[in-house]
């Protein structure tokens, strides 16, 4: 990456619309982009995939011609897999970054679990257990609560949970097809990357850490420190932006928060059309920042949330304007959006168009019917 030589750009302050501007060009938003699947998902640098049929939608509003096919045979050759990665959650990724990003992301695991279980299984020798949750998962892969069951057996002190969950934390495991196939039901198993990809994670470096926040601000910047750890899931990033910061662009946000960039990193300019798009829940386009108001307006934060449940969203003007679902009604496919404020006339016309295209890409078999009702 070239040294960063602009003087002036440490100065620039970026408002709401052109971070989000920014946001959407990276996110492929502004348009429907011809980029391969696995290509697309590289750019991403994943997409969350705690519930098997997001990223089959969160392509679908990126992509030009997306068919479901394309993800669900890249998965079932083993061209991407579903692994927990950021923040400690189910990613699909591609199986080249699965190597490269779980080293990474290793310490952050590591931190998370005890956290959260670390106090259950004190004593635990960590080392037999990833041995022997390796042996179990190698000879069939198993969803948790089975391995847990058969991690019990050698610690019945413990909880089966805690056990599972501990083998998750010091083994790389994905979860294996036939699960998150297009139409295809399939239980949560899983098996060892060495396993289902025949290769081995590599170990973390610095070099390798620098790579994971170039990629992410080349696809979710201008972003803050904070931002890159809420994203990632990492702490302790100044040190590791400082260091970078001689390679990298620098601007600030309307509250003086210096911002991290890529030297060419799109900005397009704030009055660029913003299309109308739906969006799966869990969509890292909004839990990627600490400052969100880039994507959603403060007031409807609360709306896009409900205890640990994320709604689906849509986009109006490029911004989080209401929440989504589609209701099946016999032979019929309802899609219900309901917009957190009353539409334009032109918003409603564009939201009606590509509700229809969502509602063809989602039950091609039905009749459709769309509902824009106030939330």
């Amino acid at each position: 990456m070239t040294k960063n030589t602009d003087t002036t750009a440490a100065s620039r302050v970026l408002g709401t619309r052109a971070l989000n501007r920014a946001l959407l060009e990276r996110q492929l938003l502004l348009r429907r982009s011809p980029m391969p699947v696995a290509d697309a998902v590289e750019h991403l640098v994943g997409i969350h995939g705690q519930v098997p049929k997001v990223p089959y939608y969160a392509l679908w509003a990126r992509l030009a011609g997306f068919r479901p096919a394309e993800l669900s045979d890249l998965l079932a050759s083993r061209g991407a897999v579903r692994i927990a990665l950021q923040r400690s959650t189910l990613h699909l990724v591609t199986a080249s970054d699965c190597l490269e990003l779980q080293p990474v992301l290793q310490e952050m695991q590591e931190r998370r679990f005890r956290g959260s279980f670390g106090k259950r299984l004190a004593g635990v020798d960590m080392a037999r257990l990833a041995e022997v949750s390796r042996k179990l998962v190698e000879e069939r892969p198993l969803m948790f609560h089975e391995l847990g069951k058969a991690l019990v057996e050698l610690w019945p002190d413990r909880d089966p949970l805690a056990l599972s969950m501990a083998a998750r934390t010091v083994l790389p495991l994905v979860q294996v097809t036939p699960r998150a196939l297009w139409g295809t039901a399939g239980l949560a198993r899983h098996t060892t990357v060495r396993q289902w990809l025949g290769e081995e994670v590599g170990e973390a470096t610095p070099e390798g850490l620098e790579r994971l926040l170039v990629r992410y601000l080349a696809a979710f910047g201008p972003a803050s420190v904070r931002d890159m750890q809420i994203w990632s899931g990492l702490t302790r990033l100044r040190e590791v932006a400082e260091r970078m910061r001689p390679r990298l662009r620098i601007f600030r946000d309307r509250h003086g928060v210096e911002l991290f960039d890529v030297p060419a990193g799109p900005l397009p300019d704030p009055e660029t059309p913003g299309p109308t798009r739906f969006l799966p829940e869990f969509d890292n386009l909004f839990l990627s920042h600490q400052d969100r108001s880039r994507i959603v307006a403060d007031a409807y934060r609360d709306r896009i949330w409900q205890g640990n449940q994320a709604f689906c969203v849509f986009l109006v003007d490029g911004f989080i304007r209401g929440v989504w679902r589609i209701e099946r009604e016999r032979d019929r496919a309802v899609l219900v959006a309901e917009p957190f404020e009353p539409l334009s006339r032109p918003e409603r016309t564009d939201l009606e168009a590509e509700g229809a295209r969502l509602l063809e890409f989602a039950a091609p078999d039905a009749a459709h019917d769309l509902r824009i009702v106030r939330s």
